[in-house]
């Protein structure tokens, strides 16, 4: 039988800090397009482990919980045990109702508290009612695979990369206009050309830091790897609050509201097809009038690819 196994990754001992602050990195001064992450940089990043190797990404939200992709819990495996053996795992009820991947999150109880320290900290979860507005810059972090072209194995160093939200009507475009899905309210997108994630990094965090604090604004859920010109698409963590806090049963869970500031340039993007003129080059926006943007369809493979998406890397 399978098992999924749960590790936190840069276990140190050390003093331990005020339990009640989320989103701190003290240490904080593959991913595609980014660079090794120091150690404790990201100090609520987890790695699920199949097998004895790297499946997926999460975070620690609590001293008991885990947040996750749904995705990467729908294996048909059985839980058990690395550095903490998981007593639940719970995935969201609706997770692909009405659209392929929507609802994409899970959480997983540890059967045992951990202890923070300075290489084991909570993150801050996006509140509802947040706003991450076309063009905030936010940090992605995870263990996959470099690039495309890359075997599919994960990376032995956390990878961190700053990627751009993209708005909720251009992000759409991308993916209405190759018919390869529907980007619903339960999801945000970011990244760019030459930067984003890619297998392996699928169920990790985007963050965003506000002050002194890290806020996780998405989970990562899938995409067409990678980093090509297509943004990828997470779980919007504020959407799902309630659910979150309702499954948790009240415990210590943090979320913190942020909002962006001036105006979103989503809100007047207009989503406009060309005619496809080359059929070898990739795809790209380009700026028209202000507030229009056109999305090419120049893609050799739009014709005859499906969806490809960041599923769990399994060695």
């Amino acid at each position: 039988s399978h098992c999924v196994m749960l590790a936190i990754l840069f276990c140190v001992e050390t003093k331990e800090l005020n339990r009640k602050k989320c989103g701190v990195a003290s240490l904080n001064t593959r991913i595609v397009g980014g660079k090794n992450a120091t150690a404790g940089s990201w100090p609520w990043q987890v790695s699920m482990h199949h097998d004895d190797a790297h499946l997926c990404g999460g975070t620690v939200i609590n001293t008991e919980w885990v947040l996750t992709a749904a995705h990467c819990i729908i294996t048909g495996s059985n839980p058990n045990e690395v550095n903490r053996t998981v007593s639940q795992i719970i995935v969201h009820p609706d997770y692909n109702k009405g659209t392929r991947f929507n609802n994409d999150i899970a959480l997983m109880k540890l059967s045992s508290p951990i202890t923070y320290s300075t290489y084991i900290r909570p993150v801050c979860l996006a509140a509802n009612g947040s706003l991450f507005y076309n063009g905030t810059r936010v940090w992605a972090t995870g263990w996959g695979r470099l690039s495309k072209d890359e075997p599919l194995v994960a990376h032995d160093v956390l990878q961190e990369v700053q990627i751009p939200v993209i708005g909720h009507n251009e992000c759409g475009c991308y993916y209405t206009t190759y018919n390869l899905a529907n980007v619903t309210s339960a999801m945000i997108c970011a990244g760019e050309l030459g930067k984003g994630i890619c297998q392996g990094d699928s169920g990790g965090p985007i963050q965003y830091r506000q002050g002194a604090q890290w806020i996780q604004a998405g989970i990562a859920s899938f995409g067409v790897p990678c980093a090509i010109g297509f943004p990828e698409v997470f779980a919007r963590v504020s959407y799902f609050q309630l659910w979150i806090m309702n499954q948790t049963g009240g415990t210590n869970v943090s979320f913190v509201e942020s909002t962006s500031s001036g105006t979103d340039p989503d809100s007047s993007f207009v989503c406009s097809v060309v005619t496809p003129t080359n059929t070898t080059t990739a795809p790209n926006t380009t700026a028209s009038s202000p507030g229009s943007r056109t999305v090419s369809s120049e893609l050799a493979f739009v014709g005859t690819v499906a969806m490809i998406l960041l599923m769990p890397l399994l060695a």
